[in-house]
């Protein structure tokens, strides 16, 4: 990975997301690149003519804000020994960031765990960023320190195309992991896809793991995962994004909504 796309937002993941992003940089010898957008499209005035356009007043504070944060930022980056540049942008924060992810090779954002409750929790914009590009997502805890690249790193496996794509993006991380945990969850019917195809892929990449089949027992798959995280000490984890569709799993449930709502450690997501 050689470009990492940072999202630079004032939250209380602003910190996390940073230094996760300044961390993999590092390991990886790779450009951040820090976007920031302003979001002004609900801030819209009528003028005399029953047109509408921005408020200056409102923008033009907006900016003095966004400007303050990023001056902020830069003196931290400063510190960082990294290398990094800056795109500043005004709009909707999901179209801002999936356009400039283009040429990007991840994208580092923060988990929206519980929803958002005030203006200082992070954009619940993860699974939006999963869903509506072909970049990787990487979510971090806003309580997050560090991110251990170096640890120990965990793969949830199904076989989906989901969980494929997310294997093949996470190669050059799991590379540098210490320890790599293959989780496949036992669902009851047996399983229609070679649990084994994961380790084999790796193991064609230099990457060596070991694989776990995990019993769910009466708990949904995602407590079954999380209970894996725990019990094997992962540091960070890799899934397939919303292999039922984002809006299929906010009304019925599912892993990845779950997963994005209580997970503790950061998830490399790909849809």
């Amino acid at each position: 990975m050689k470009m990492i796309l940072l999202h630079i937002h004032d939250d209380k993941g602003a910190d996390s997301r940073l230094q996760a992003a300044c961390d993999i940089a590092r390991a990886c010898n790779a450009h951040v690149r820090c976007v920031q957008v302003t979001p002004m499209p609900s801030l819209m005035a009528a003028d005399v003519y029953g047109g509408a356009g921005y408020a200056p007043s409102i923008a033009a504070e907006l900016h003095e804000i966004a400007d303050g944060f990023r001056h902020r930022v830069e003196a931290h980056l400063a510190h960082e020994d990294v290398a990094w540049d800056w795109v500043q942008m005004d709009g909707d924060s999901v179209a801002g960031l999936l356009a400039a992810a283009h040429l990007a090779d991840l994208i580092v954002a923060s988990l929206p765990e519980h929803g958002r409750a005030t203006m200082q929790d992070p954009l619940p914009i993860v699974a939006d960023l999963a869903l509506g590009g072909r970049t990787p997502v990487l979510a971090v805890p806003a309580a997050a320190r560090s991110l251990p690249i170096a640890g120990r790193a965990m793969v949830a496996w199904d076989g989906s195309e989901q969980s494929c794509a997310a294997l093949r993006a996470a190669v050059p991380l799991l590379r540098l992991a210490d320890h790599v945990d293959i989780v496949t969850v036992e669902e009851g019917g047996g399983t229609d896809f070679p649990a084994t195809g994961a380790p084999e892929y790796l193991a064609r990449h230099g990457v060596k793991a070991r694989l776990h089949s995990w019993a769910k027992g009466d708990h949904p798959v995602e407590c079954a995962l999380r209970e894996a995280i725990d019990t094997l000490g992962a540091d960070w984890m890799v899934m397939g994004a919303f292999g039922h569709g984002r809006w299929r799993e906010r009304i019925f449930g599912g892993v990845s909504h779950a997963m994005l709502r209580t997970a503790r450690v950061p998830l490399l997501l790909a849809h």
